[in-house]
């Protein structure tokens, strides 16, 4: 099958990123793929197939990409979103080649592009756009006044626009149960894929400190994590970069290391030495999670979101209920000890090979329904 592949943005290499490049690396092994549409692309590659499918196919970007700083200022641009999706929709229907299905990975809008009349289209949903169907994290400043105003017409958009969807696969329960509460439509789940071969226990012993993986933006909580490991009087490790750092840098003490953003085999190694992760925010799902167990590390988490998917209370981690450093300290001590076996087993549910076999039967689900 002739199979076009869409993305909400091509800037910089994240979990919706590792996973359109499963999905890219699939198609082509078994179909031919027609070409990948995105509002944005920066050119910085994200995944060894997806650069395949833009050295041999294509990328196709929306009249957003010809703006300035276009990538870097995209959240800004949110109210153009339709237009944007709507022009990669007329451009994906004169399209030379006729296409067998369309395989969107959304988080923001690119859901809503329109498949040619009779061609299915499956949405592999990370989540309704936060900033849309939740004010968490998004509340202040000119970004939330924004929000505000055009918040209303957004959202009708968004919902209405979730028609065009043949067939919904979400990552995670809670995911779900969002598409149900904003689109009114069912979905699917397939979690997301994990690299259980590269991220695998050590041979070194855990130092005790607290590892924290992922991007310093509001909705991540960190701010959470540095106030529990002052109270627990812990070593906490910061992996990761983002708009938020000045503001945490001020607010830790001498016991947080901001280690920035590392490599995979760096990054492997802090799973591996560490006592636990810490993941103080509600997650869509959480690939970081699985990374860690993978490699033996027990997991503390809000119970809320994906982490309810992935962790395994009393076996794999521990939950808090409150977002309070209290409450998050209390956890962390009830940790699971000696998890390390039980960690990496559960971790296996969620390999590359388990996620292709699933994305096989939903791409021969899309294709039994049909399209519109």
């Amino acid at each position: 099958m002739r199979i076009a592949l869409a993305h909400d943005w091509l800037a910089g290499r994240r979990g919706g990123e590792a996973v359109l490049d499963c999905i890219a690396a699939l198609v082509l092994s078994r179909h031919e793929p027609a070409g990948l549409y995105a509002m944005f692309d920066d050119g910085r590659p994200v995944g060894d197939a997806v650069e395949e499918v833009r050295a041999r196919f294509g990328v196709t970007a929306s009249f957003l990409n010809g703006l300035p700083r276009a990538a870097r200022l995209r959240r800004w641009m949110l109210p153009l979103y339709p237009a944007a999706v709507g022009e990669l929709s007329c451009r994906l229907a004169r399209a030379q080649r006729p296409i067998d299905l369309l395989i969107s990975t959304s988080s923001a809008a690119i859901k809503a592009m329109r498949a040619p009349r009779g061609v299915p289209h499956l949405c592999y949903c990370h989540s309704p756009a936060r900033y849309l169907w939740s004010a968490d994290g998004y509340e202040g400043g000119l970004r939330g006044a924004g929000l505000r105003a055009a918040g209303p017409m957004l959202r009708a958009w968004d919902r209405r626009t979730a028609r065009r969807v043949t067939r919904f696969v979400a990552n995670s329960s809670a995911v779900r149960q969002r598409i149900r509460e904003c689109y009114g439509r069912e979905a699917s789940i397939v979690p997301p894929p994990v690299r259980t071969d590269y991220f695998t226990p050590g041979d070194t012993g855990r130092d005790g400190s607290w590892l924290l993986v992922g991007a310093l933006e509001p909705y991540k909580r960190v701010d959470l994590a540095i106030r529990a490991a002052a109270e627990a009087g812990a070593e906490l490790r910061i992996v990761g970069t983002g708009s938020e750092e000045s503001r945490l840098r001020a607010l830790a003490g001498p016991s947080v290391v901001f280690e920035g953003r590392l490599g995979d085999e760096a990054l492997r190694e802090r799973y591996r030495t560490a006592s636990l992760l810490l993941m103080p925010q509600i997650e869509d799902f959480g690939i970081v999670a699985v990374e860690a167990q993978a490699c033996g590390l027990p997991v503390v988490a809000r119970r809320a979101g994906g982490a309810l998917d992935s962790v395994v209370e009393g076996v794999t981690g521990a939950f808090f209920d409150q977002p309070v450093p209290g409450a998050v300290v209390e956890a962390c001590r009830g940790r699971p000890p000696a998890a390390a076996a039980a960690c990496r087993e559960n971790a296996l549910r969620f390999s590359e090979s388990a996620f292709r076999a699933a994305m096989i039967k939903e791409i021969d689900a899309a294709m039994a329904a049909g399209g519109p």
